[in-house]
């Protein structure tokens, strides 16, 4: 569901991509989004492998809110960044701030509790209403007053009432948690397992397709309880950031770890024909050719 902020966010310049490459606070907001054949599991769990920054364990993000953390009825006042790409709980998002108003806003966080939010925009689809606190747990500030940052996320919220436009965004938001599942019968850890499993069968095909030594995935879940691992996984899905979105308004863990393990299913049945074509007709060496 849109809201009607989105006419206030100004026309961006810069590309849209979330890696470990600082991004932009300008970002390029395509006509359209598009959704690849397959999600880009295998880049992101290369990266995940690569880089601590990535790692999302038990420890350091629980099935509850640390103990600080709002309630879920708690009504307050957020700074916004709308971005196109979507932030999930306990994912790692680097930012790279040049723009004068986000300086500003920069400047005033480092002062308070360095947390803002960040939700979804795009130029067909307009501004979500649902986003992700993104917290400042590293950042560095050049001599040109620009900041980089290094930002996690934290608790989902819905806005409520846009309060201020300038010389940024500010809402008030409401805090959003998972609700128990109304089925009794959903085994959400059984669930999760599931899920797990699809992406380890991805990863792998998508090792073959690239030509990649076979090797053992390893343990892509590390003792998550299965909300966290549904955020998690739903970090994954780069290049499909209108279903990350989906994902990420979904109150359900069980909703949420289903719709996951149909996107993985789905990709998986997309690698499996590709790898098919690929045994039928493989590529033939190249020759040079000669007169």
């Amino acid at each position: 569901m849109a809201i009607s902020i989105s006419q206030l966010i100004p026309s961006p310049t810069s590309p849209f991509c979330l890696n470990l490459t600082p991004f932009s606070l300008n970002p390029k907001i395509p006509s359209s989004t598009p959704t690849p054949p397959h999600l880009n599991v295998l880049n992101h769990y290369r990266r995940r492998k690569a880089t601590s920054l990535h790692r999302c364990s038990a420890s350091s993000f629980s099935e509850k809110h640390h103990a600080n953390s709002p309630k879920s009825d708690d009504i307050v006042e957020l700074p916004l960044f709308p971005l196109p790409l979507v932030l999930f709980p306990g994912a790692i998002l680097p930012l790279q701030i040049f723009e004068f108003r986000y300086r500003i806003m920069m400047h005033t966080l480092l002062h308070t509790d360095l947390r803002f939010g960040v939700i979804y925009t795009d130029a067909v689809s307009g501004t979500a209403e649902v986003g992700c606190v993104g917290e400042v747990i590293k950042h560095e500030r050049l001599v040109d007053d620009r900041f980089f940052l290094i930002c996690k996320g934290q608790e989902r919220f819905r806005v409520t009432k846009v309060v201020r436009t300038k010389p940024y965004l500010v809402a008030r938001v409401a805090w959003l948690e998972d609700r128990p599942s109304p089925s009794a019968d959903v085994d959400v850890d059984g669930l999760a397992n599931e899920v797990e499993t699809y992406m380890k069968d991805v990863i792998r095909l998508s090792n073959r397709l690239g030509g990649k030594a076979e090797k053992d995935v390893g343990d892509l879940r590390r003792n998550l309880f299965p909300t966290p691992f549904s955020f998690f996984v739903g970090s994954t899905f780069e290049g499909a950031p209108r279903e990350q979105q989906a994902l990420l308004e979904l109150e359900d863990t069980g909703a949420r770890l289903m719709r996951e393990k149909e996107t993985l299913k789905n990709t998986l049945n997309y690698l499996s024909a590709a790898s098919a074509v690929k045994d039928v007709f493989p590529s033939s060496p190249s020759s040079s050719s000669s007169s």
